[in-house]
């Protein structure tokens, strides 16, 4: 019995060990402080605002065309400054559910 003990706990201690992590992929981002990535990122929703403000239909298919791409690159970029979530590791996800299925 002491032997399945120290086994589950074992087993708890290295899911838990295994953590997820999120890591700036661009290098040129990895030095900016919150103050800039913050006013960033007013003026990145600003300009979307102003693009999606305009009219569209008078525009030509090109125009629109380069329209997409910038609002496509807009969206990518606020995806990369926005980092601020909430990372859980497998292993806590899976003690959670066990948890969750021994309690209910």
């Amino acid at each position: 019995m002491k032997y399945k003990q120290i086994l589950s706990a074992f087993a708890l201690f290295m899911f838990l060990s295994i953590s997820g992590f999120s890591a700036v992929t661009d290098p040129a981002l990895k030095g900016v402080t919150t103050e800039s990535t913050s006013l960033r990122v007013t003026e990145l929703e600003t300009r979307l605002h102003e693009i999606k403000a305009m009219d569209v239909k008078s525009m030509s298919r090109a125009e629109r065309k380069t329209l997409r791409k910038e609002v496509n690159s807009i969206e990518k970029e606020m995806k990369t400054l926005d980092n601020g979530g909430v990372y859980i590791s497998v292993g806590a996800i899976i003690i959670i559910i066990l948890l969750l299925i021994l309690l209910l």
